[in-house]
């Protein structure tokens, strides 16, 4: 098992990618904490997870408030004794507005929940992980900072600076063996690129597979990537399979945008 006996921290556990960031992690053999603002949701994942013999306690959490976060990581730590991964896949999308249009109070909202929201969660998981020798903590970042969409700069922005942030902890916590590291998604072929796909093609008039050929059109890997195959990707930056490998950003999207 990939993820054996470690004890993996995990927000945003919602209906697309982060439901099987949950899942697999479980499978994959760790014990492992999961947050959302979804109760009801997120409880009912958990329950899933538990009957298919998975360890998982679920906390609902809105990561923009530090009280919330501070009960999050301690209640996990408490529980399972230590915490050896993070999984930061907690987000907020703001919508598209241009920025000569857009009102700078969202961009403020985006960044309390991408960025500082993000940190915070960070910054309470790493004692723990420097109590246990070491850690593994992975950012879900985006591809509007590879391929830029007009109208996305409140939620970009938020992330770009996530990914900075990312390398400048990546130096700082390496001394203490815990290792950051980003994963950059492309498109995601789950409820929020399906219900897009839908409701583009009813607007347009045209079959879902219309849309789904524009979309792959730039994928060399020629579909749009499964939100499960992705979360695959993102957990491996937690296993043992890369422990010389800190303050990288690895693209994950099927060849779609190739950085340098």
């Amino acid at each position: 098992m990939l993820l054996k006996d470690k004890v993996v921290l995990i927000t945003g556990i919602g209906p697309g990618m982060g439901q099987h960031l949950a899942r697999i992690a479980a499978e994959e053999g760790a014990k492992i904490a999961i947050c959302a603002r979804n109760k009801e949701r997120l409880d009912g994942y958990a329950v899933d997870i538990a009957k298919a013999g998975g360890d998982v306690i679920a906390i609902p959490t809105d990561i923009a408030d530090e009280g919330q976060v501070s009960h999050f990581v301690d209640t996990a730590a408490q529980h399972y004794g230590r915490v050896d991964g993070l999984v930061n896949s907690a987000y907020k999308h703001v919508g598209f507005k241009p920025f000569e249009d857009a009102d700078l109070d969202v961009w403020r909202a985006s960044m309390e929940t991408n960025f500082f929201g993000t940190l915070s969660v960070t910054q309470k998981a790493v004692p723990h992980m420097k109590a246990a020798g070491g850690g593994a903590i992975v950012s879900v970042n985006t591809m509007a900072n590879r391929k830029p969409m007009a109208g996305e700069g409140g939620y970009a922005s938020a992330k770009a600076a996530m990914a900075g942030a990312t390398r400048m902890l990546a130096q700082e916590l390496g001394q203490y063996n815990i290792r950051v590291n980003s994963t950059f998604m492309g498109w995601l072929w789950g409820p929020g690129v399906q219900g897009y796909v839908a409701h583009t093609a009813k607007a347009q008039g045209v079959d879902e597979a219309q849309i789904i050929k524009g979309i792959t059109r730039n994928i060399p890997l020629g579909v749009v990537p499964p939100d499960e195959e992705c979360a695959k990707t993102v957990l491996m930056f937690v296993s043992d399979y890369t422990k010389m490998v800190t303050g990288a950003s690895l693209d994950v999207n099927g060849g779609e945008f190739m950085t340098p």
